[in-house]
């Protein structure tokens, strides 16, 4: 089993990050700095891998009698016995000497590293999280573990690091990670029975069959598909009883491992404010989403109830315009044929890179049909664009004064973005930089 370590000065969020990997609360979570001086080690499933994960003390520079010192010897030796870390920097805080000076060491000790920057609560912590390209550690991966924003991101880069440095299956052999979410009795369990062509789930007209989140294996035509069903989520207000809390939280938790969540929808009931939730949590942490219409062959007016979900997805989903719909009867087994081929044609476009020729070429153009607006007086020169990773497809844009570009023009960029690349239905991020080389004061 591969072994992970949670590094970082005192107080940026280790322990509430170790928590929320490890789905349950072993660490003691405080405001007061140092408040972990032991290291905890727990078992935890992160992008499908199982992992030993180490919750260290923070790495404090001081005397070794010290406790402080003590301390940080601990985390010297976590790091020794792991296979990667884990980074976490404070995106509130800001990058400080003390995150400098861990990182240089990082950088020294040869260990693949993840750089985290916790607390980016919202798209201002996102944008502030973007500070954390100093430290030279690669892209930053912004997460707030006390709220769950950005785990599934997290999930998605720790599973490829351990990927490189272990006895992993080839890509090709990897399953394909697909979550089934939506309300009780949508039709969720009869789904799974159908695509896997046996009854393995239970199924019937009662509300909630499905008390826990149900991983199972299966191939279709192109390969391993690893399908996780999961108790329908209700209304807040309705989750009182600890099972049904148990069950959201499980849901939660299959969501975040998933690479592509499909949302079963009760055609005949539409999409309500529930369903809208679900397929924002997945839209939150960059997850591809394909919409599973079912009961289709019960419905009446076919072209207005299609209308009417498609007008719900266009105005509640901007962040993953044109998001695939297959309507099908889970029961009848009519239509489920085309949903695996729509799952994997959505899967190509969120893992999709584009070079970056290509991208700067059409990011001229864009500047050209409409130039950045004039921010207190003052043109914001953007320079140029990377495609730093995929899954979810992540734009970065850097230039002068980049970080201040509207939202209207955000917009502008990543629809044309979408549509010039062929990306619907996928979220695409958008990082901005305000300065011409992110790795200038990293480097040493």
């Amino acid at each position: 089993m591969q072994r992970i370590a949670i590094l970082g000065r005192p107080n940026v969020g280790k322990s509430t990050l170790f928590n929320r990997l490890v789905g349950r609360k072993i660490a003691i979570v405080d405001d007061t700095p140092g408040v972990t001086r032991d290291r905890k080690e727990a078992e935890a499933m992160i992008g499908g891998v199982t992992v030993m994960l180490a919750d260290t003390a923070g790495l404090e520079e001081a005397p070794p009698d010290t406790i402080p010192g003590r301390m940080r010897a601990s985390s010297e030796a976590a790091l020794k016995q792991a296979d990667l870390a884990l980074f976490v920097v404070d995106a509130r805080a800001g990058i400080t000497p003390a995150d400098r000076a861990f990182a240089n060491w990082l950088r020294r000790s040869g260990l693949p590293v993840i750089l985290v920057a916790n607390k980016a609560e919202g798209k201002l912590g996102t944008q502030m999280a973007m500070e954390a390209y100093e430290l030279g550690l690669g892209d930053p991966i912004p997460v707030s573990a006390e709220h769950g924003e950005g785990i599934g991101g997290l999930h998605d880069e720790v599973r490829d690091r351990l990927a490189d440095t272990a006895r992993e299956p080839r890509e090709r052999e990897r399953p394909l990670r697909i979550a089934i979410v939506g309300r009780p009795n949508a039709g969720k369990s009869t789904l799974v029975n159908t695509l896997l062509g046996e009854e393995r789930m239970i199924t019937g007209p009662e509300p909630g069959l499905t008390r826990d989140a149900v991983a199972l294996e299966f191939r279709d035509a192109e390969g391993p598909v690893r399908i996780v069903d999961t108790a329908g989520m209700r209304k807040k207000a309705r989750i009182e009883q600890k099972l049904e809390q148990m069950s959201v939280a499980a849901t939660l938790a299959a969501l975040k491992e998933a690479e592509v969540v499909v949302l079963v929808l009760d055609a005949l009931l539409g999409m309500d404010e529930q369903d809208l939730r679900i397929a924002r949590l997945a839209e939150r942490e960059g997850r591809a989403v394909v919409v599973a219409l079912n009961k289709w062959d019960a419905v009446e007016d076919r072209a207005a109830t299609r209308k009417r979900l498609d007008d719900v997805l266009t105005a509640s989903l901007a962040q993953s315009k044109g998001v695939a719909v297959v309507p099908l009867s889970a029961a009848t087994g009519r239509g489920v044929e085309k949903l695996m081929p729509t799952v994997r044609q959505v899967y190509e476009l969120w893992n999709r890179r584009v070079p970056t020729g290509e991208l700067n070429r059409w990011f001229e153009a864009m500047k050209e049909r409409h130039q950045p607006p004039l921010v207190d007086g003052k043109r914001i020169k953007l320079r140029y664009a990377t495609m730093p990773k995929a899954r979810p497809p992540t734009l970065a844009v850097f230039g002068t004064r980049a970080d201040q570009l509207p939202e209207d023009y955000r917009r502008y960029l990543v629809n044309s973005f979408r549509e010039a690349f062929g990306m619907p239905g996928v979220p695409i991020r958008l990082n901005l930089r305000g300065t011409d080389n992110p790795y200038a004061e990293g480097e040493g």
